[in-house]
C-alpha cells in the first residue's frame, strides 16, 4: 500500500504582511467527507505499515497484563462514617466506586487478592455506565457532606464536556436531576440541597458557576458568575474543612479567589484574594476546634518578585492582612499548603525533587518550622494522597520512583513515623533491584546545565549503544517527575535505556525554570531536549540509530521541533496529540482554548515579533526538504485540547516535503485527548506504540 497523498486545496494566511500558504487547511473541517475518508486511509496505512509488528504488540500487551494484579483495591480513605475505595476486577475495563461504613477509626484490612471489602455499597460501577458505549470518562465524582448524594459526570465522547448527574446513594438510584455540557468542578452545600457547578463555552473555556437546586429543573438553576475575560477560567470546590464554598478564578498567570460559607449557600460570595495581573494563589481554610473568630486562611501566592511563592496566613475579616508563614526563598518552589485540624501540610520542591513536611498547630499557631517527610531513596515523587477528612490523625501520601511502584503511606505527625499502606503489586516476579536509576546532566547550549532521570536493567552501561527512549514535556510548568511504569518494563526488559529529560518550560527547577521556556524563550525547550540527546549519544549511552523521541500534546510540539532542529540526532519519533501546528491554532481565537494560550506562548495577533518568533520554531512550518527520522503521530478524532487536523497537517507536509522518512498518522475515532479510555484499551494503544519503538531502535 502507497502512503496516503492528502489532496493540496489554496488557502493563504496574511499577517503582519507575511503570506504563507497552507495547502492542508481543509483537514480542520471534521464535517468534510474527504477529511474522515483520508484520516481512515491514513489508519489503514498504518495498520498495514506496521502489520509485521502484530506478533510483537501481542507479547507486549500480555507482558503487561501479566504483570498487572487485574483485581485490586485502592487503599480506602476515609471522609465522615464512610471509607471510600476503588477497585478492579479481571476482565473489566473500568474501576467499580465503593464505600464501607467505618467502625473505628482504623482502615478497613485489604483483601490480599484484591476482592471486594466485607459490607461494600457500591456507589458507581464503571462498566456499568459504560454499557453501548466506545468511551468513558468521569469528570466530577463529589459525595455530599452528609454521605447520602453524589454528583458525578460523564463524557461518552471524549470531547470532554460531561452531562451531571445525582445518585441518591441510600437506593442506588439516579435522581431526575441532570445537567449537559457541564466541566470539572463541582460542590455541594453544607446541607446538600444545593449543587454548585462549572460549565464550557463553546470555546473549551469553564466560563460559568451555577448554582442547582435538587428536585428542580437544570433550566431554574442560578447563574453565580460568568467570567468575561478569555484568559479566565472558573472552578469551584469545597474546602477540607466543609465551611467554605471556594471560587477560583485563573489565567496562566493570574488568579482570584472568593469564598462564601458553605451553610449560607444562597448568599454572595465575597472576594478575600483580588485579581492583579500577573500574581498567582491558592486560598485554604484552617478551622479553630472552639472559635471560628480565630480560623485562618492559608494563603500561597507570588506577586512582588516572590516567583517561587510565599506562604501567609491571614484572618477571614481581614485577608488582604497577610503573615509570612514560609517566606519566598530562590531554591524552593512552594507548590501547595494543606490544612488540618493539628497540622499544615506542605508540598514543595527543591534541587528537581518533591518533598513534603509537615508544620505543627498548637493552641492555633501555625509553626513555620515543619517535618520534612524523609524518603526512602534520593531519586523519587512524593505527592499529596487522598486527605479527604479535616480531622484525620495521619497524613496520606504517595510516592513512587523509577524502580519503585506507586505507594501509598502514612506519615504520623505524633512519633513523625512513616507506614506504608500499599505498594502497587507488580507480578511476574518483579524485583526492583534488577534495575538502576540515576540523575544525569546535560549542557544546553546557553550553558545552562539540564537535568535528566533515567533507568535500565542492572548491567546496561555506557559502553556500547544501547536502544534508548528519551521522553519530553516542557510547557505550562509542568512537571515530568520520576515515576513507575509497568508497560516501560517490556523496553527495559528488552535492553532499552528510558530516560526523561526535566527540559526548561516545566516546572522540575522552580518558577524560573518554566519562565526559561516560555513565551519568546519557547526556544530553549527545544535546545534542552537536544543537548540532552546529544549528550546520551556522547557518553555512548546511545546512537543517533538506537534513539527514540517520545512527547505528547505539548510535548508533541517538542517532537515536531526537534525533528525540525535535529533530524540526524534520532531514528523515531513518538508524537501523542501533537501540538504540531501552533501557530495557526493561536491565531484562531474561535478555536478551543486559543486565547487562554496567549499568556504561554504570545499573541501573534497583536505582536509581530511573536508572530515571527512562533512561526520560527513551530513545526509544520518548518518542515524543511531533509532526511526525516521515521514518525508515528497518534491523534484523537474528539480530542477537544490538540486538534487532530494539526498531525494531520504535519504528516501530509512531511510526505510532500522531506527527502527520506516513514511518516505514519493513527487516529482514535472515539477518543479524546488521552487515547482511549478502558484500561485494556489503552493498554493496546500503548503496546501498538511500543512495538513500534522496539522496531524502530533495533532494526538493523
Amino acid at each position: 500500500m502507497k502512503p496516503p497523498v492528502a489532496p493540496v486545496r489554496p488557502h493563504e494566511r496574511v499577517r503582519h504582511g507575511d503570506v504563507v500558504q497552507d495547502p492542508y487547511y481543509w483537514l480542520i473541517d471534521r464535517e468534510d467527507p474527504e477529511t474522515l475518508a483520508y484520516l481512515r486511509e491514513e489508519n489503514a496505512y498504518a495498520d498495514e505499515s506496521t502489520a509485521d509488528q502484530a506478533e510483537l504488540r501481542e507479547e507486549i500487551f500480555q507482558e503487561i497484563k501479566r504483570r498487572t494484579q487485574e483485581t485490586d483495591l485502592s487503599v480506602p480513605s476515609r471522609e465522615g462514617d464512610w471509607w471510600y475505595y476503588s477497585r478492579t476486577e479481571e476482565g473489566r475495563q473500568y474501576a467499580v466506586h465503593c464505600r464501607v461504613a467505618a467502625d473505628g477509626d482504623d482502615p478497613p484490612a485489604l483483601s490480599e487478592d484484591g476482592s471486594a471489602l466485607p459490607g461494600e455499597q457500591v456507589l458507581l460501577d464503571g462498566n456499568v455506565l459504560a454499557e453501548g458505549h466506545d468511551f468513558l470518562s468521569l469528570g466530577v465524582f463529589e459525595v455530599s457532606p452528609d454521605g447520602g448524594l453524589l454528583a458525578y459526570s460523564v463524557d461518552f465522547a471524549g470531547n470532554e464536556r460531561f452531562t451531571l448527574k445525582v445518585r441518591d446513594l441510600a437506593t442506588g438510584q439516579d435522581l431526575p436531576d441532570e445537567v449537559p455540557n457541564t466541566a470539572y468542578s463541582a460542590a455541594w452545600s453544607a446541607d446538600a440541597t444545593q449543587l454548585f457547578y462549572s460549565t464550557t463555552n463553546d470555546a473549551w473555556r469553564s466560563d460559568r458557576i451555577l448554582r442547582h437546586t435538587l428536585g428542580t429543573e437544570a433550566s431554574e438553576d442560578v447563574l453565580i458568575v460568568e467570567e468575561p475575560d478569555e484568559r479566565f477560567a472558573v472552578g469551584i470546590h469545597l474546602t477540607r474543612s466543609q465551611r467554605y464554598l471556594v471560587l477560583t478564578f485563573g489565567s496562566n498567570v493570574t488568579s482570584e479567589v472568593r469564598l462564601l460559607a458553605s451553610d449560607d449557600p444562597l448568599g454572595d460570595f465575597r472576594v478575600v484574594f483580588p485579581r492583579r495581573q500577573g500574581v498567582e494563589c491558592r486560598v485554604d481554610h484552617w478551622a479553630h476546634p472552639t472559635d471560628p473568630a480565630q480560623d485562618r486562611l492559608l494563603i500561597l501566592h507570588s506577586g512582588d518578585g516572590k516567583v517561587n511563592f510565599e506562604l501567609a496566613t491571614a484572618s477571614l475579616d481581614a485577608p488582604e492582612e497577610l503573615s509570612v508563614l514560609i517566606p519566598h526563598d530562590e531554591a524552593t518552589r512552594l507548590d501547595a499548603a494543606q490544612a488540618f485540624a493539628d497540622r499544615v501540610v506542605v508540598y514543595y520542591r527543591r534541587d528537581g525533587l518533591t518533598h513534603l513536611a509537615s508544620h505543627p498547630v498548637t493552641d492555633g499557631v501555625i509553626s513555620a518550622q515543619g517535618v520534612e517527610f524523609e524518603m526512602p531513596e534520593h531519586i523519587h515523587t512524593v505527592r499529596p494522597g487522598a486527605n479527604p477528612s479535616f480531622r484525620a490523625a495521619r497524613y496520606r501520601f504517595s510516592y513512587v520512583s523509577m524502580v519503585t511502584p506507586p505507594s501509598v503511606y502514612e506519615f504520623d505527625p505524633a512519633s513523625g513515623e512513616m507506614f506504608l499502606l500499599k505498594q502497587t503489586p507488580v507480578l511476574g516476579g518483579y524485583d526492583p533491584a534488577d534495575y538502576v536509576q540515576q540523575r544525569i546532566w546535560a549542557t544546553a547550549p546557553d550553558g545552562v546545565r539540564v537535568p535528566m532521570t533515567m533507568v535500565h536493567r542492572k548491567g546496561v552501561t555506557a559502553q556500547s549503544p544501547n536502544p534508548c527512549l528519551l521522553y519530553g514535556y516542557g510547557s505550562y510548568e509542568y512537571s515530568v517527575d520520576p515515576g513507575f511504569s509497568i508497560a516501560r518494563l517490556s523496553l527495559l526488559d528488552r535492553g532499552f535505556v528510558y530516560v526523561i529529560a526535566h527540559i526548561r518550560g516545566g516546572g522540575e527547577l522552580g518558577r524560573r525554570w518554566y519562565e526559561d521556556g516560555k513565551l519568546l524563550a519557547k526556544r530553549n525547550t527545544f535546545t534542552d531536549f537536544v543537548a540532552c540527546a546529544r549528550h546520551l549519544i556522547d557518553q555512548g549511552w546511545t546512537a543517533p540509530d538506537r534513539l527514540v523521541a517520545r512527547g505528547g500534546s505539548a510535548g508533541g510540539l517538542l517532537m515536531g521541533a526537534v525533528a525540525n532542529l535535529d533530524p540526524a540526532a534520532f531514528c523515531g519519533i513518538v508524537a501523542d496529540v501533537p501540538f504540531v501546528d501552533a501557530v495557526n491554532t493561536i491565531l484562531d481565537p474561535s478555536l478551543p482554548l486559543t486565547v487562554t494560550e496567549w499568556e504561554e506562548w504570545g499573541n501573534p495577533i497583536e505582536s509581530a515579533e511573536v508572530y515571527q518568533y512562533m512561526k520560527s520554531y513551530t513545526p509544520y512550518e518548518n518542515v524543511a526538504a531533509v532526511d526525516y527520522p521515521a514518525i508515528l503521530a497518534v491523534t484523537s478524532l474528539n480530542d477537544t485540547r490538540v486538534g487532530y487536523h494539526e498531525p494531520a497537517k504535519w504528516i501530509a507536509r512531511l510526505r510532500a516535503t522531506a527527502t527520506g522518512g516513514r511518516f505514519l498518522l493513527k487516529t482514535e475515532m472515539e477518543a479524546g485527548h488521552g487515547g482511549r479510555s478502558g484500561r485494556y484499551d489503552s493498554w493496546h494503544q500503548e503496546a501498538f506504540r511500543l512495538a513500534w519503538v522496539i522496531a524502530v531502535a533495533t532494526e538493523a
